[in-house]
């Protein structure tokens, strides 16, 4: 393929996308195929002589559209949203023109350079303390500064490798142990979850070889200080050493709050690395109304969202911020002659391979860049803020319907609901057992998903069955969430005659 064909080639693609988000709301989200359908359409080997262009557009839309589960639905609630835009997409094209491997400055110079301003900019737009930003008021270098992961969970594991490096630092410098000694207690630290963290905590313990303490939360599904103080001394009586927390701002089963300042008290006191997971709800904090949730976050080690989730811009992108970059680079950084460090005199020569686990990255920082100048600020706000709006009017029907319990408060984009025992009573009854409630409100979301309409999935919270509707999708309008609630009350209706 040469330029001329790429150019006429490009312009179908860019013609086909279009089309795909024009009429996206017209088909199921969720695709309606069965394990193994893909490999009985292929061969089963790689094609030995060239193939057409044409014949690779025919099989996406008869071999792999049929397969597709369409995130990008206005119909779609199931898991956190997966924003994509047209800016965005325009962005990643300028990245894959340069296919550049930006491990360090050197390697292109812009690509560090534009991921420095871009995290500063997003940094101060979701209001995060002067400590996190890569560069001071006078353009000096600061001590912390933000870096593009690929997802929470890469961001996750960073957090923990940068908290072991600053614990077995503070070991071997109060001189009660060898340096060898002290390495070898590696297997006796331990890091704090709640039952509510992102199963990413679970996995980055698994993947550095440290234990976890995981914690219940209350009734409000939040960590609190207490119960993480009470799980540290339950420790620390048992020759473990604390080194690592993770508090969250908007969980995945009930987008809860944990006690982040309270969290932060006990973190400074135990000298814990305190690290905040904001994936999901981290991007509303680009409107102030939302600040006064997230008292606190000045406190941490280290913060994350993710603007792929829920501030248009296309996978991946998950900003991570450290308030000092020392121990994660002291954790991550390994010299090779073959990569050579350039020494400036400015912020902006970073070596990103030593934020990160791997070696490679890509220009990442081209599609949040467009997307913060195509949409600006206000039109960022006003995407989030037209999603809780959107999720506060679906609560308020259900509540209204008198069938329908919320869970939890809704805050952001998500509802969490199940149908009332109360309106699964039969005639004369005195109570509904919770068994019969969680069993009929398993059936009501497989219901609502065999329907076709939209696609939603479900929970349990603290052994309680219920629905989550998670709003968010950049094309998501009112009459999308006006079908939601159509779907809604004519499933529950369905359900609770069945029990009658």
């Amino acid at each position: 393929m040469d330029a001329s064909e790429f150019r006429k080639r490009g312009k179908e693609v860019i013609d086909a996308i279009a089309d795909y988000y024009e009429n996206l709301d017209q088909v199921p989200p969720m695709a309606a195929v069965k394990p193994g359908y893909l490999y009985k359409l292929m061969p089963h080997e790689a094609p030995e002589d060239p193939e057409s262009f044409d014949d690779i557009q025919k099989d996406i839309q008869t071999k792999i559209m049929p397969g597709i589960t369409h995130w990008q639905s206005g119909n779609f609630f199931g898991w956190y949203p997966s924003n994509s835009s047209f800016p965005a997409m325009l962005g990643d094209m300028y990245s894959n023109m340069f296919d550049v491997i930006g491990f360090n400055w050197l390697c292109s110079p812009a690509t560090t350079e534009l991921e420095t301003v871009v995290m500063d900019w997003l940094g101060k737009l979701i209001g995060l303390d002067k400590r996190f930003l890569s560069i001071k008021e006078d353009g000096t270098e600061g001590d912390g500064g933000g870096v593009i992961q690929g997802s929470a969970s890469e961001a996750h594991i960073v957090a923990m490798l940068a908290a072991k490096e600053k614990v077995l630092e503070r070991i071997k410098a109060d001189g009660s142990v060898s340096e060898d000694e002290a390495d070898a207690m590696r297997h006796k630290m331990v890091a704090y979850f709640s039952d509510q963290t992102h199963s990413s905590g679970q996995k980055g313990t698994n993947i550095i070889g440290c234990k976890s303490h995981t914690i219940p939360t209350d009734a409000n599904f939040r960590l609190t200080k207490a119960a993480l103080v009470a799980a540290i001394e339950e420790d620390k009586q048992a020759g473990l050493i604390p080194f690592f927390v993770c508090g969250t701002f908007g969980t995945t089963n009930t987008a809860s709050i944990d006690d982040i300042p309270g969290i932060a008290n006990v973190a400074a006191a135990e000298h814990l690395w305190y690290h905040i997971d904001a994936a999901y709800a981290g991007a509303s904090l680009t409107c102030p109304e939302f600040h006064p949730l997230a008292v606190g976050i000045e406190r941490a080690d280290s913060f994350n969202f993710n603007p792929h989730k829920w501030m248009l811009t296309n996978f991946d992108c998950s900003a991570m911020w450290v308030a000092s970059s020392t121990h994660l680079t002291n954790a991550l950084g390994i010299h090779r002659e073959y990569l050579p460090r350039v020494k400036g005199e400015t912020a902006f020569v970073k070596d990103y391979r030593d934020w990160q686990v791997p070696l490679g990255r890509r220009f990442r920082a081209l599609k949040l860049w467009f997307v913060m100048r195509m949409y600006g600020a206000s039109g960022i706000r006003a995407h989030i803020r037209e999603h809780v709006r959107q999720a506060k009017w679906l609560e308020q029907q259900l509540l209204a319907d008198g069938r329908f319990e919320i869970m939890v408060p809704v805050v952001f984009g998500l509802v969490v609901l199940r149908i009332k025992p109360s309106a699964l009573a039969t005639s004369g009854d005195v109570a509904v057992k919770e068994s019969t409630v969680n069993a009929a409100n398993v059936n009501y979301s497989k219901l609502i998903n065999a329907d076709g309409r939209v696609f939603l999935v479900g929970t349990k919270l603290k052994g309680v069955d219920a629905v989550r509707v998670a709003i968010g999708s950049t094309i998501s309008k009112q009459e999308n969430v006006e079908l939601l609630l159509q779907v809604l009350k004519q499933s529950a209706a369905e359900i609770i005659s069945q029990q009658k």
